[in-house]
């Protein structure tokens, strides 16, 4: 069965098809079925050798940022390594380093050694090394081509040239692989960013290169998707691909990752066997930030209404009334009603492309719902009177920001006095980002962006917070420190809806829950 596209039994006859028998054996060995070229590099590879080599490999990127010190890590075929740590200590960096975006447009010293199947990668073009090495981007929409879905995942193929059947076969039986086929037609623009992530991995896995490159894959993903994902993973290693995996979120890999390399300040601290990982005590993953080694499901908790105290008040913050939302002739909900109080921290979840994520603009009044009505304070707003009195924290934070620096997005629009200045530096430590505080917002790890939306809520007068998955790219420690604030939040009588597929999270601090399924 081909290593490339598996996860279901349609997905899994389809990908045999369009891989070969051969191609069924060894990831990017062979050719495919309708005679496509082989994936590995033109040059080859040493015989033996391993698939990705550091060597005090070193970066600091052009503009003074801190990258990576003195970097080695190995990665052999079929074996997968998780790098790991602190957000901004350097992980990204390092898979940059692998499939060559530094220094080719991440421009910087470079400064070491970097090999990809045993070749100096300082001597391969760079379409070569992107064909060697599929990458799988921390904002996955950041990596799209095309505006629809088939043609993103088809993109890779057609550039190296397989003939149209074979890129046929491979983009179906990707799409079937990784549960894409419902959304097929609908404009990529126009998904979940749990959808988009499986997009950008199907896309990545569809031309079956040697190695595999990705950056925080599971960020977005529900636990089917994370489920779709370890799958995969788990039958490229089977095919002797090389995986390189960026996360915060352990639990996944567990019986896949064969090591894991903690980094923090740019360098590897240490290298653990899958074995060793799991022997660390609580205490010792929470002095290191790591999240849990097991997955935590999303606790089974009452919806607001059943689960107010008296210190909740007795009017509620927030309500929907029957709304509906409809968007080119395709309801993505109807009849949503619920009501949620001062005091509490609501988890809003349910499965990628729900529509949880358009809820929340619809209460925030990003977005025009067609029916029903939203009451903040007791009273219906429109749109834009609830923009005054909701605030939202998107997914995608680099959308959000607007200034040149970490100081001025918390202060924008507002009234410089002494003590909004005094509350800002307060909000800044209590989320680990004074450090940064003069800092680009565009040049923060996904996590520090985390951070820095959720300091701008906290900041706002508005009484309702909306923050949609507000950990998605935050280690362990990161994660505890949000939990205390949104708890916080609320205990000072603000109401939080939290859009959450992490449960790490959900039982730190949610007070009750709200399901899609149920919703709409």
């Amino acid at each position: 069965m081909s290593a490339r596209c598996e996860g279901s039994a349609a997905g899994a006859e389809a990908c045999e098809a369009a891989s070969g028998a051969a191609g069924a054996r060894a990831c990017g060995t062979a050719e495919g079925a309708a005679g496509g070229a082989p994936v590995s590099s033109a040059r080859g590879v040493a015989s033996g050798a391993s698939a990705v080599e550091l060597r005090g490999a070193s970066f600091r990127y052009e503009d003074g940022d801190a990258g990576v010190e003195g970097v080695d890590l190995v990665v052999h075929p079929g074996e997968c390594v998780v790098l790991t740590g602190p957000s901004g200590s350097g992980k990204t960096t390092v898979t940059r380093l692998v499939n060559g975006l530094a220094p080719a447009y991440w421009h910087g010293e470079l400064a070491g050694e970097v090999r990809i199947g045993g070749i100096d990668a300082a001597a391969l073009p760079l379409w070569e090394r992107g064909r060697a090495v599929a990458s799988v981007f921390q904002d996955p929409a950041s990596q799209f081509f095309s505006f629809e879905l088939a043609g993103e995942v088809a993109f890779a193929c057609e550039n190296y040239g397989m003939p149209t059947r074979e890129i046929v076969e491979r983009t179906d039986a990707c799409i079937a692989a990784f549960d894409l086929e419902r959304v097929r037609d609908r404009p990529l623009d126009a998904l979940s960013s749990g959808e988009k992530q499986r997009v950008a991995v199907a896309s990545a896995v569809a031309p079956g290169s040697r190695v595999l490159v990705c950056d925080e894959p599971t960020a977005n993903l529900d636990a089917d998707g994370a489920a779709l994902l370890a799958s995969q993973v788990a039958q490229l290693k089977a095919a002797g691909c090389a995986v390189l995996v960026s996360e915060h979120r352990l639990a996944w890999l567990a019986g896949i990752a064969d090591r894991y390399a903690y980094l923090e300040g740019g360098q590897v601290r240490w290298q653990r066997s899958a074995s060793e990982m799991e022997a660390l005590s609580a205490g010792e993953r929470e002095r290191f930030g790591l999240r849990s080694a097991s997955a935590v499901a999303l606790p089974e908790l009452a919806r607001p209404e059943d689960a107010r105290t008296s210190a909740d008040g007795t009017a509620p913050s927030l309500e929907a009334r029957r709304l509906a939302c409809r968007r080119g002739g395709h309801t993505i909900w109807e009849d949503v009603s619920f009501r949620a109080w001062p005091g509490q921290v609501v988890a809003l979840t349910g499965r990628n492309g729900a529509g949880k994520s358009t809820l929340a603009r619809v209460l925030a009044g990003l977005a025009r719902q067609s029916a029903g009505e939203v009451l903040v304070g007791g009273r219906a707003l429109r749109s834009a009177a609830r923009r005054r009195r909701v605030f939202y924290g998107a997914n995608d934070t680099a959308t959000q920001f607007f200034t040149s620096s970490v100081s001025d997005e918390l202060l924008l629009g507002r009234v410089r006095d002494e003590g909004l200045i005094a509350r800002a530096r307060d909000t800044l430590g209590r989320l680990g980002l004074m450090p940064f505080k003069d800092a680009h917002p565009a040049t923060l790890s996904g996590g520090q962006r985390q951070r820095l939306a959720l300091a701008c809520g906290l900041l706002s007068d508005r009484p309702v917070l909306v923050f949609d998955e507000p950990t998605s790219g935050l280690d362990g420690a990161s994660m505890r420190i949000v939990a205390t604030a949104l708890s916080e939040a609320a205990r000072a009588g603000r109401t939080v809806i939290v859009i959450t597929h992490d449960g790490e999270l959900a039982e730190r601090c949610c007070t009750c829950r709200l399901r899609m399924e149920e919703l709409a």
